[in-house]
């Protein structure tokens, strides 16, 4: 019988480990306010992103898987790569990338229109940004650890 399933990597890559700075309780104001909180899985190849947002007069509740996809019998996908599940049945996809101070989440996939583009401050407790949607829409978005 032949072994269909790729070997899994040893440790996470570099792009999922840069992704700790996110880990803890974050207070979201903006465009969307609420709470959001990061931790790892046991492993560290994926980070979970438990959500408590209001938006648009709408309550989001919700879960995020955060890592690379391995798909069985496929090699690891290059992307940092995410879920998002919420309460009313939705799913999003995301791509996440954190180069040096900046923090850029793509909807959908890498180089989507619609994006938000943060930058953490000198001492790693706000990140500030923005969510840019096609056609002009958005809003402004900071993180502040709690």
């Amino acid at each position: 019988m032949t072994d269909v399933t790729s070997p899994s990597p040893e440790t996470p890559s570099p792009e999922v480990r840069a992704l700790d700075r996110l880990v803890g309780t974050w207070s979201v104001t903006g465009g969307a306010e609420g709470t959001v909180r990061y931790e790892w899985m046991p492993g560290r190849f994926f980070m979970l992103q438990h959500v408590e947002l209001k938006q648009s007069g709408q309550q989001i509740a919700g879960l995020e898987v955060i890592g690379k996809l391995h798909p069985f019998g496929e090699p690891v996908g290059d992307d940092v790569a995410s879920r998002f599940y919420d309460g009313a049945g939705n799913t999003f996809d995301y791509v996440y990338e954190l180069v040096g101070d900046t923090l850029t989440i793509w909807a959908g996939v890498k180089g989507s229109p619609a994006y938000y583009k943060g930058t953490f401050s000198a001492d790693g407790n706000t990140v500030t940004g923005e969510w840019i949607y096609p056609g002009g829409g958005g809003y402004l978005s900071t993180m502040t650890r709690v």
